[in-house]
């Protein structure tokens, strides 16, 4: 039997009738993912979803080699024996279901909460021995930074674990969501990471297009990527100057500090405000680029490449900087592929993964960005991998906003069709979003599960971390960037 037989496939930004998708049982839905994971399908979400006469689990899975996604429900079930003894890529997603849902996770190693608070009486994971110590940092912090709980267990400077624990920014987005989609809807999706308001946008957009069988026009799919490169480019920038910063190397910290600027002033231009909210709306994109604004980005971006070549030279030529990022927070490859490790944190793991690519969407379907993969895993390769990635996002961008398609920037999209699923992938500047939604039969969201892609990926701090010293641990938490708010919702 085909490991994907009992799923059914559909493509990125599509929807299906929930009726068509097949409903096993608990055990049979276990064995299914197992199988289908085995056979190298890669765990998207794992999630629980309210079915008749209880509650039952949701798992949608990518083959990113031949571009489809596949999707599995179960009954109502009491207990699901955990998949993380032989998926890894589950841990956090059943923690998660565990937390908050009826459905017990049996046998899982380490049953913590993900986003509830955590008792006084709450184990930490703990080492013991002669000159072992434990450190402890947050979840508040110096400066103006998220909260997140850090605890290392360290032999001198050398940190043997780290245990990483977050929640705190939980604002139950998705609880938010369900009911809609309303006037509030697309403005809760801009605000699940601050950073990623367009990444998200894009998600919730795209879905909401799918249910409603409509789709955007060329144009306003191709400024909704402008849009995404630009927040790419100021991210990936803006990191660069913090990793610099990070190692004292101030020349490079302060020019892409600079250059961050320029970005974010590109996507005010385009979208009213610095964080692109407002530009990505259902059927498009609620703002244009005129012929005239396009030029003036046309100059600008020709003026960044400059400036983002130059100071990438000063940065990576200097031994100093080479010293502190080289083998420094190394993640191996077989590492980020047993994890489920996602975007730039797989790909410097030398891990070939790209949602523009393998589950292209939107504008990309016509124009592809060149996937860059670094193999090193450590610190100097998520460096390296945001350099190349941000020159590849500016040779998109001067081709694109000088060759526009005609049209309208904005399609009209009618409301969500009753009893239908739609999942959403985009490739944001850290990584794979997904968002899955679901309709009842009023057309409006029976369920909405979001997945950011620091959800994936928080844990790869705490690999890069092991063996290293604890002195390293600002620069690898840096040279990830990941987003508190997105793995709390």
């Amino acid at each position: 039997m085909s490991p994907t037989a009992r799923f059914r496939a559909l493509r990125n930004s599509s929807a299906v009738e929930v009726a068509s998708i097949p409903v096993v049982s608990i055990d049979e839905f276990r064995a299914s993912v197992l199988r289908a994971a085995k056979s190298g399908l890669r765990l998207c979400a794992l999630f629980s979803r309210p079915a008749e006469g209880g509650t039952g689990l949701c798992a949608v899975l990518a083959d990113d080699a031949a571009g489809l996604l596949y999707v599995l429900f179960s009954e109502p079930g009491s207990a699901l024996r955990s998949l993380t003894p032989d998926l890894p890529q589950a841990h956090l997603f059943e923690r998660e279901i565990a937390e908050s849902s009826d459905i017990a996770i049996a046998d899982h190693p380490w049953l913590k909460p993900v986003r509830k608070s955590l008792p006084d009486s709450a184990v930490f994971f703990r080492e013991e021995g002669a000159e072992v110590h434990e450190v402890a940092v947050g979840p508040v912090h110096a400066g103006i930074i998220e909260p997140g709980h850090f605890r290392f267990q360290c032999h001198g400077e050398t940190v043997h674990h780290l245990e990483i624990q977050l929640g705190y920014q939980h604002r139950g987005v998705e609880a938010l969501l369900a009911g809609g989609p309303d006037r509030r809807s697309v403005f809760i999706a801009e605000s699940i990471s601050g950073d990623t308001a367009v990444g998200h946008a894009l998600a919730y957009c795209s879905n909401v297009e799918s249910l409603a069988g409509a789709r955007a026009g060329l144009r306003g799919e191709a400024l909704r990527a402008a849009a995404l490169e630009l927040e790419r480019l100021s991210n990936h920038i803006g990191d660069l100057g913090a990793m610099a910063n990070d190692v004292g190397f101030l020349p490079a910290a302060a020019y892409f500090g600079r250059l961050r600027g320029e970005f974010l002033n590109m996507l005010m231009a385009l979208s009213g405000n610095r964080y692109g909210r407002g530009l990505v709306r259902p059927g498009g994109a609620a703002l244009d680029l005129p012929s005239d604004m396009a030029r003036d980005f046309s100059a600008r971006l020709a003026r960044a490449r400059k400036d983002v070549s130059a100071i990438g030279d000063l940065l990576f030529d200097s031994a100093s900087v080479l010293g502190r990022f080289d083998e420094t927070g190394v993640v191996s490859r077989q590492t980020a592929l047993d994890l489920g490790f996602v975007g730039l944190a797989a790909r410097a793991s030398g891990v070939d993964l790209d949602v523009r690519r393998d589950h292209s969407h939107g504008f990309y379907r016509f124009r592809h960005i060149p996937v860059v993969k670094v193999e090193s895993g450590d610190v100097y390769a998520r460096a390296m991998l945001r350099y190349l990635e941000a020159l590849r996002s500016l040779d998109f961008l001067e081709e694109l906003v000088l060759n526009l398609p005609r049209g309208e920037a904005r399609a009209a999209c009618p409301a969500p069709r009753a009893g239908m699923f739609a999942v959403a992938l985009v490739e944001g500047w850290r990584g794979e979003i997904c968002h899955a939604a679901e309709t009842g039969r009023d057309g409006r969201f029976r369920g909405y599960k979001i997945v950011d892609p620091s959800f994936h990926n928080w844990m790869a701090v705490a690999m890069a971390m092991r063996g290293g010293e604890i002195s390293d641990f600002p620069l690898c938490n840096k040279s990830f960037n990941l987003s508190y708010a997105g793995h709390d919702l």
